[in-house]
């Protein structure tokens, strides 16, 4: 294999841009692929790919470590039918560790005539079992407020930007759709343009409906930049809000909105649970199906552990209760304790915690007059409250066990900044000093700065966001689109983080030297 990861990315991006409508096409004589393939949830030895088809058809899978195919081995085939939405996902295993992987998928028509289609063709790399340099990216927040793809724009830049660098893989960290922003053929720009989306039949409207939520994911991968990135760059997804509806929690109400006529909150996050784990290529967990926390081991250097903040909160709140309970609870009694025990047991260098909402910022959840705790912090800056408690339980064991190394990565503000939490400025001081990482959003309105809460004693190194006279929900062509580029450097082991914008400017970086036991 002597072909770089750049020639990769170059001579097979194009096997992630066939495309037809997003519907059964019984027009064509044979399938067609309808929106590329993706991969995700990659360590040394497995992978899971996706893609789709536009009818009742039996999927056909080699796997191969080079490009040409030669000496590639051919998997058992797969049907995929309608109650999938033709979506295929698959875990391949028994895979070398450090080794470029190729994947190509064909469909035979299952409805008569066995017609086969073109194949399509991904890659990525699995993690190595050894040190060696490990580059990724994270960000979040895809076509949020409206802004949809305007081809004439460039359509989602972030994207083809992040591809550009190379990276192992790219954690999205949540508000990966937005199920509940309509995209609307055009919208009007505060310098009194017109952004002119791409609309497909459903994204006009909230979503409510399973093919609805599904649409919304197919919405994104009509994007040339997005099918482009998932053919190359394996993506380790999480979720938070906006893939069932702003701010949801179980006590979600929403009677007074008259844009559903699904009330249930129940029943859309659901419907929104069952779509994100067919359109992505998440690991399922028979211990509990359509779990969304899970640790990724990619190499001696590094476990990455995806926590929800979402599925197992309690209602939104002020969050000033002084007892754990199920109330004030933000992660769950259960993955608490999962998380808990799996950073102990963890051997890697660094260990990355991507969160879908950040730790010391205000996120408000705004009904009517009262503002409610959508997030962690509560804004009392007093000792830990409410959802807090959980956080300061956390960093309490995090230190009294010795984990070192540990870095929080997330999103959700749409804004970029960089965190140093510090107990010596901090109300709840029983913690080691960590790092904070903020970035996105991909393709979204760009908001914030957001005030602090000084629970933790967070200290502001950088941050980029929309100035006064600037305003909020700028449009993704004023170029405040971010994202985070990671390197961990394998002879020190020193961990460098950039925050990154859509034009690929380095906008700040710091150096993480490990701390050794």
């Amino acid at each position: 294999m002597t072909m770089n990861r750049r020639q990769i990315l170059r001579g097979t991006a194009a096997a992630g841009l066939v495309l037809a409508a997003p519907a059964i096409s019984y027009a064509s004589s044979r399938p067609v692929v309808t929106h590329g393939v993706q991969s995700g949830d990659v360590d040394t030895a497995s992978g899971v790919i996706w893609t789709r088809t536009d009818r009742p058809a039996k999927a056909f899978v080699e796997v191969a470590t080079t490009d040409s195919f030669k000496n590639s081995t051919r998997l058992a085939p797969l049907n995929v039918l309608p109650e999938s939405d033709f979506a295929m996902k698959r875990l391949l295993t028994d895979l070398p560790s450090d080794q470029d992987i190729f994947y190509r998928v064909s469909f035979s028509d299952l409805t008569g005539g066995h017609a086969r289609s073109e194949p399509v063709t991904g890659h990525f790399r699995t993690a190595p079992a050894s040190r060696r340099n490990i580059r990724f990216v994270w960000s979040g927040d895809t076509c949020g407020q409206g802004w949809g793809i305007d081809r004439d724009r460039g359509g989602m830049m972030t994207y083809g930007t992040m591809a550009r660098h190379n990276p192992d893989f790219f954690i999205h960290s949540g508000d990966t759709i937005y199920a509940d922003g309509p995209i609307a053929a055009e919208k009007k720009m505060p310098n009194g343009e017109i952004w002119k989306s791409v609309v497909e039949e459903g994204v006009h409207k909230v979503a409510e409906t399973l093919d609805e939520f599904r649409g919304r994911w197919k919405y994104n991968m009509l994007d040339e930049h997005v099918r482009g990135f998932n053919g190359q760059v394996p993506t380790f997804f999480q979720w938070d809000d906006h893939e069932v509806v702003n701010n949801w929690s179980a006590a979600k109400d929403l009677t007074n909105d008259d844009r559903y006529a699904v009330k249930d909150i129940a029943l859309l996050a659901a419907r929104a649970g069952r779509a994100f784990h067919e359109m992505t290529p998440i690991r399922y967990t028979p211990a509990e199906p359509g779990r969304v926390y899970r640790k990724i081991s990619y190499g001696p250097m590094l476990d990455v552990f995806f926590i929800d903040l979402r599925s197992y909160r309690g209602p939104n709140s002020t969050s000033m209760q002084t007892e754990m309970t199920d109330e004030s609870r933000v992660l769950g009694a259960a993955q608490l304790a999962w998380l808990k025990r799996e950073l102990a047991n963890s051997k890697a260098t660094w260990k990355v915690i991507a969160s879908d909402m950040p730790i010391g910022l205000m996120v408000w959840d705004k009904v009517g007059d009262t503002k409610r705790v959508e997030a962690v912090a509560n804004g009392d800056h007093g000792p830990a409250r409410g959802r807090e408690l959980e956080f300061a339980d956390l960093l309490r064991f995090i230190k009294a066990g010795g984990v070192k190394n540990t870095v929080w990565l997330t999103a959700d503000v749409h804004y970029t900044a960089a965190h140093y939490y510090n107990p010596n400025k901090a109300q709840e001081q029983d913690f080691n000093p960590f790092w904070e990482f903020v970035s996105g959003p991909l393709h979204a309105g760009t908001f914030g700065p957001n005030d602090l809460d000084m629970t933790f004693g967070p200290e502001v190194k950088y941050v980029n966001a929309p100035t006064k006279d600037q305003g909020v929900n700028l449009p993704p062509s004023d170029g405040l689109q971010f994202f985070g580029l990671v390197d961990i450097d394998s002879q020190s082991e020193a961990m460098t983080v950039r925050l990154m914008d859509r034009d690929d400017t380095e906008l700040w970086s710091t150096t993480l030297v490990p701390e050794r036991a």
